[in-house]
Formats: C-alpha cells, sequence, structure tokens
C-alpha cells in the first residue's frame, strides 16, 4: 500500500497506525504529533500576599486535596480539610499485613502478607516525566526506587496461540521486529522505494536496517547467531567442553501476528511508561504520609460531608461521622476546594449551579480490578529468571506484575496477578474475594504451573466497590464542551482532583490540577 502523507488526515493516520500497532504506538504516535505530553509542571509556587483570617475548606483529603492545604497554608491561610476515611491519601493507597478493608456489599478482607509484602491497589508506578510528584516526593524525603516496567524475560501469552505456552518477551519481540526489518530491507534492496530516498540513504537505510534486525548477509530474518543474540539461544553461551552455543528457532510472522502477542509489544514506548520509571520503597502510600506529615494537623477524619452550601460571602459543608453516622456538624470557611470524586459528589446534596451539577451528575468512572498474590517463594525469580517487569495475557487477568523490591530475598513475595478494566474488571467485582482469588489462581497457573504449590494468601480491590470513590478514574462524556466549565469557579467552590486534568488516573494529574486550583483561587482571593 502507498502513502501520501498529504492525502491522508491526521485522523485517518492515527487510525491506521492504532489498527497496525495497538494502542500503545497510537498513543506514541499522538505524541509525536502534540496531542499528548509530558506533565505541564512549571515549578514550586511561590504565593504572595495572602490576606489575613482568609479561610479555606478543602474536601477530601486525597493527593489533590493535600497538594492544595499544603501550599494555601505555606501561603498564609487558614486550611481546614475534611477527610471521609481513617487516613489520608484517597486512592494513594497500599494493603499490608494487618490492615482490614471493607468494600461495598459488606465483603471484608483481612490482608495476611508476610512484612514488608504489600499491594498497592491504586497508583503502582511515577513515570519520570511527573515532575510535580517526583518534587513532592523529594521535598518531603519519599524514598524512590527504580519500577521495571519492561523485562524482556516476561513472558507473552495467548491462550489460543503456541499451545497455549507463554512466550518470552525477548523472543516475540526479536522476531516481529526481524521480520519486518527483512521485508523493508528487501524492499530498499530492490530499490522499491527509489522515489523516497536517495540511493546513498537506501544504503544505509539497508545497513541500518540488517543491525536492526538482526539479518543476516542475504538480508533475511532465519535461525542463526544473529537472531539468537537478541532473543535468546537454545543452549545458551558457557564456558568448558559445552560452552558452544546453540541458535534459538525463531517463530514466523504470520504465528505472530495470528497472535495477540504483538499487542504488548510497545507499551514500554508510551510515553508515560518509558525507563526511568520509580515506586516509592516500602508501597505507595508513602507518598500520601509524606504529604501526611506536613498537613495531618488540619485534617479532620472519618468526616462523611452530607451537604454543600453556598451562603453570600461563605461556603459550608455539612459533615458527619463515617463510624458511627451521627453527630452532623459544620464547617464555614470563605472558600472552598472540593477534591470529591464526582461518582460520589452526585449523591451530596449540594446547591452547585445547573451546569456544574449535569456535569458532575453525568461523569461515570472507570472499572478496575486489582488483586495481589503472595506466594510461599519467589519462584518467578529462582525458576524463570524473572526480575521485575510484567507479563501480558489475553486471559481476564490481563497482566502479572512481578515486584522489584526485595529481588533475590527468600521467602514469601506478593505478584499483581490481575489488573483488568472494563468488562473483564466488572466480571471480577461480581465475584466475593474469595471466588476472584480462585478465579486468578486458575487464569495465573496458565502462564505459571508453580501458582497452586506456592500459593500463601491473596487480597483484592474491585473500584467500583470502594466507598470514597466508587470507582477509579473519571470518563468525560465530552470532554471538549464540559471541561472548562468544570474547572469554573462556582460559587465559591474550585473543583480539584485527577478528573479535572488532562492525566486521568495519575497522580500526577491530581497534583496538577490541585495547583492550578490554589493558584487561581490565590488570584481570585488577592485581587478582590
Amino acid at each position: 500500500m502507498s502513502f501520501n502523507p498529504e492525502g491522508v488526515t491526521r485522523r485517518s493516520f492515527l487510525g491506521m497506525v492504532g489498527a497496525v500497532a495497538g494502542a500503545a504506538a497510537m498513543y506514541s504516535a499522538m505524541s509525536t504529533m502534540g496531542f499528548a505530553s509530558q506533565s505541564n509542571w512549571r515549578g514550586r509556587l511561590n504565593l504572595q500576599g495572602a490576606p489575613d483570617n482568609t479561610n479555606i475548606l478543602i474536601l477530601g483529603a486525597g493527593l489533590a486535596g493535600m497538594t492544595a492545604a499544603f501550599e494555601l497554608r505555606n501561603a498564609g491561610y487558614n486550611v481546614k480539610l475534611l477527610e471521609y476515611r481513617d487516613k489520608a491519601g484517597g486512592r494513594c493507597w497500599t494493603l499490608r499485613g494487618g490492615d482490614s478493608y471493607t468494600e461495598l456489599g459488606g465483603f471484608t478482607q483481612h490482608i495476611d502478607f508476610a512484612e514488608g509484602n504489600y499491594l498497592n491497589p491504586g497508583p503502582w508506578r511515577i513515570p519520570s516525566d511527573h515532575f510535580a510528584v517526583l518534587d513532592y516526593c523529594k521535598r518531603f524525603g519519599v524514598k524512590l526506587e527504580p519500577f521495571i516496567q519492561v523485562n524482556y524475560n516476561a513472558y507473552l501469552h495467548d491462550s489460543e496461540a503456541f499451545d497455549g505456552q507463554p512466550q518470552r518477551f525477548k523472543e516475540v519481540a526479536t522476531d516481529f521486529r526481524g521480520h519486518v526489518a527483512e521485508l523493508l530491507a528487501k524492499v530498499v534492496d530492490q530499490q522499491g522505494l527509489d522515489e523516497a530516498v536517495s540511493v546513498e540513504d537506501a544504503e544505509k537505510l539497508v545497513a541500518a536496517l540488517k543491525r536492526y534486525g538482526a539479518l543476516n548477509d542475504n538480508l533475511d530474518y532465519v535461525t542463526g547467531s544473529e537472531s539468537s543474540t537478541f532473543r535468546g539461544w537454545s543452549h545458551p553461551e558457557g564456558g568448558g567442553v559445552d560452552g558452544k552455543p546453540e541458535p534459538s528457532q525463531v517463530n514466523s510472522l504470520s504465528e505472530i501476528l495470528n497472535s495477540t502477542l504483538w499487542r504488548n509489544l510497545t507499551t514500554g514506548d508510551n510515553l508515560h511508561m518509558q525507563s526511568t520509571i520509580f515506586q516509592p520503597v516500602g508501597g505507595m502510600d508513602m507518598i500520601a504520609k509524606g504529604f501526611e506529615e506536613q498537613v495531618g494537623e488540619l485534617i479532620t477524619y472519618n468526616a462523611k460531608v452530607t451537604r454543600i452550601h453556598h451562603e453570600g460571602d461563605q461556603v459550608t459543608a455539612s459533615w458527619i461521622s463515617a463510624d458511627s453516622g451521627s453527630n452532623e456538624q459544620t464547617e464555614t470557611a470563605d472558600y472552598c476546594i472540593c477534591t470529591i470524586p464526582f461518582s460520589v459528589l452526585s449523591q451530596i446534596d449540594h446547591d452547585f449551579s445547573p451546569r456544574m451539577s449535569k456535569i458532575i451528575d453525568s461523569m461515570p468512572y472507570a472499572s478496575a480490578f486489582k488483586a495481589g498474590i503472595e506466594f510461599k517463594r519467589r519462584f518467578w525469580e529462582e525458576d524463570e529468571h524473572i526480575y521485575g517487569g510484567i507479563s501480558y495475557t489475553n486471559l481476564p487477568i490481563t497482566l502479572i506484575s512481578y515486584p522489584p523490591y526485595n529481588m533475590f530475598s527468600d521467602g514469601p513475595g506478593v505478584l499483581l496477578a490481575a489488573y483488568p478494566w472494563g468488562a473483564y474488571a466488572y466480571q471480577f467485582n461480581a465475584l466475593s474475594p474469595e471466588e476472584r482469588i480462585d478465579k486468578v489462581m486458575e487464569y495465573g497457573s496458565q502462564i505459571h504451573p508453580q501458582y497452586y504449590d506456592e500459593f500463601k494468601t491473596g487480597a483484592s480491590v474491585a473500584w467500583h466497590r470502594v466507598p470514597w470513590t466508587l470507582g477509579c478514574y473519571g470518563l468525560w462524556q465530552d470532554r471538549e464542551a464540559d471541561y472548562q466549565d468544570a474547572t469554573a469557579m462556582d460559587g465559591r467552590t474550585l473543583m480539584a482532583g485527577e478528573h479535572i486534568s488532562y492525566l486521568p488516573a495519575w497522580m500526577e494529574g491530581a497534583v496538577l490540577s490541585a495547583l492550578d486550583a490554589v493558584e487561581r483561587l490565590h488570584t481570585t482571593i488577592t485581587e478582590i
């Protein structure tokens, strides 16, 4: 198929890229065209001139709420936060041994992980271009360690391809790249692109493709030393009389294309998945704890907001104890920043404008599910030499992520054993916690046969059953039409949170939305 850049719209081109290479490649193309970009953090705030005795009420002590509280308090405002839970952090949350968690429907899980092991039900990685989150980690002394996104020794798995056997990422990636490079190299070598490149450029392109695709001197991608150098050897290189390696058998292009394995080859190329990626040492909630150490004295915990009301130049939030449901109290302030997810805010009595109310009520929240399984030993390291990274599958669990901490240690380890979205997540949501773990074990054992012999305990979080969010992250029905109105001051209230950002589901989106709300609120107040 010929390609005429002048005759193809950007929209149709993105569709072509998405059809050929999947969502990750499409996102990459969008980034190149300027439709997706890194964090727009502009640096630390330096607010001046806060009027004396100006009271700001913040609803929700997740990262957005605590960011706003930290910056406004430092600027000289009187700040109070109301938080539904008995701890801060919102979706920046970690489950460890000894924790208990009750979800909607009354299911209670008692976490029994060994000391040092944990599950991050929400965010689990920090891209290196999420500058605001990284800066707060540095300021608050939150120690970070590398998170391994791509591991060429991890697996790609399709239950209907390769007899259902998982394939090493390095094998599929090398074979796909090699076959594609061979096709292009032979087209170039036969002057098939003579109108697109000069003779000199064509020669350089062939040489580059030969190296890139591990092609032999005939520009063939075949079983041999060239391909095995990248995909691995059938008999590894070694020393002594048995040290000579034996090449591994390459997979045909047809085999790869007829499977789903190629769909995840470029996931690590996504703008927010590119190395280096980080995670906090000890669990994601170390970030929440870092914020909480700064603003914890400003937070009223177990405060379930029941009503938000504006009157004159004040805003009032009524709340009851989230534990007992009694003793209604009120907090009154000059202004409010509301970080309550719209999925919950839509169920709270309020007097926001009809326009804001419509936006709040129209936003559904994405479904997601996570399960953490603790095994008696780190068999993925000991038996299969997988140290960190992610294996992908077409089974309902979607992926398996290997812990990048405590490598080579004896004793138990926790795998993120399932992380589906959409329809698969809804199916897991409908099950009891015990049934979820049973299904996760059933699917995961098709990739790692050691599952049943090594099982110790498990925990799961179905995000539509989480009382304080009722879903994973906000989904805009018509962002183009509604976004700017959602960011506008409504009465004496500004909205903030990951849903008020173009980085939904990321901590960076929550933090940036809070910084933006703080700046605009400060400007509004000081210009009066």
